[in-house]
């Protein structure tokens, strides 16, 4: 079964129908009394469930190659896990994903701080970020769309955002629409944080699985996990996965890099045009015949292989332990508003944000 992500694109290959078959129902209210409603995405062999709280992905069940159906993201089946959840689990993060160093940015002059949430940090968008709130849903053909609208000040950013996620699926392809518009200059960074886990399974982790990364480059990291502002060579490094690699085969060498991570949790510099589709990723597993392939227009991909998962959550009887699952986050690189040389996150008004995966 092949699966792929783009702008995100997500590809899980399968046989069957084109067009999407969409149902929404209630699923609960978020801590603040707020509906949350679920929309089940059918297109052949592939289910997809999305939910308006975070706009997150909630399953992804496909078969393997026996045709046995499982689900290949981490997940729980019930609101009030995801609304204690501090995973990110399948949640659109923002308003900028991934971290900003001690929560300080500067645009035209004018510095801002987003609250620490991940040491000294900003990680996400701050404590509550975009995956915490509720967003609102409607179907559109093949898929559902969700909006959300982020006053000026909201976690410290400035202006205004109006931001909408868009889920459809076509046969054996998920795109992932993310758009956004602002009425003061601001800075975004958004995609989604969905743990893959290819084998299906509640017991297997995913260190067998196989990677392919569209990149000559990475981003190294200091002690915070910030990028240094440097790109470096993956060739001769554990970070090498230009060719067909198992996460686990080098995640325990001797390597600084991996020391500081605890593993992998990297942004790669991806081959090709900054807004342009190109190839991110390409996984599979060995022993289900699984592959998931993943297309994107942003410049990067953060590569996590779920280090700081401690088993302390349990979703669908699995605990959410190290290397339960890894994720591919097309994304613009980490703490961009403050290296000058990253391509910027800056949005202004009436500039439109749009970024895609497959």
């Amino acid at each position: 079964m092949n699966v792929a992500l783009c702008v995100a694109l997500l590809m899980i290959v399968s046989n069957g129908v084109t067009k999407a078959e969409v149902k929404k129902v209630e699923w609960g209210r978020s801590s603040d009394g707020q509906t949350v409603e679920i929309y089940t995405l059918r297109s052949g062999q592939v289910e997809v469930r999305a939910m308006s709280y975070g706009a997150r992905l909630v399953s992804i069940r496909t078969p393997d190659r026996g045709g046995q159906m499982s689900d290949i993201i981490l997940g729980y089946d019930s609101l009030q896990e995801y609304l204690s959840d501090t995973t990110h689990v399948g949640g659109v993060v923002g308003r900028f994903g991934n971290r900003i160093a001690k929560g300080m940015f500067s645009i035209d002059g004018q510095n801002y701080h987003v609250p620490l949430n991940n040491g000294r940090n900003a990680l996400h968008g701050g404590p509550i970020g975009f995956d915490r709130l509720v967003w609102e849903g409607h179907e559109v053909p093949n898929g559902v769309e969700f909006t959300l609208i982020s006053g000026d000040g909201d976690m410290g950013f400035p202006g205004k955002l109006t931001a909408r996620v868009r889920y459809t699926l076509n046969g054996n392809l998920l795109r992932i629409d993310y758009f956004a518009t602002t009425d003061k200059a601001t800075v975004v960074n958004l995609t989604n944080h969905a743990y893959f886990n290819l084998t299906g399974s509640d017991k297997k982790d995913i260190l067998s699985e196989k990677v392919v990364l569209n990149a000559n480059n990475y981003t190294p990291i200091n002690a915070d996990l910030i990028p240094t502002g440097e790109q470096a060579s993956v060739a001769g490094t554990p970070l090498d996965f230009r060719e067909d690699t198992a996460i686990g085969s080098r995640i325990g060498n001797p390597n600084e890099q991996l020391r500081l991570a605890g593993g992998y949790d990297h942004n790669f510099v991806l081959n090709g045009k900054d807004g342009e589709m190109k190839l991110a990723a390409k996984v599979h597993d060995p022993e289900t015949g699984r592959m998931l392939t993943v297309m994107t227009t942003e410049p990067g991909v953060q590569f996590y292989s779920g280090n700081h998962l401690d088993g302390s959550f349990v979703g669908r009887g699995m605990k959410f332990e190290k290397y339960a699952g890894f994720c591919l986050e097309t994304q613009h690189f980490p703490d961009s508003p403050n290296e000058p040389s990253f391509p910027t996150t800056v949005l202004r008004p009436g500039d439109k944000f749009h970024s895609t995966p497959l």
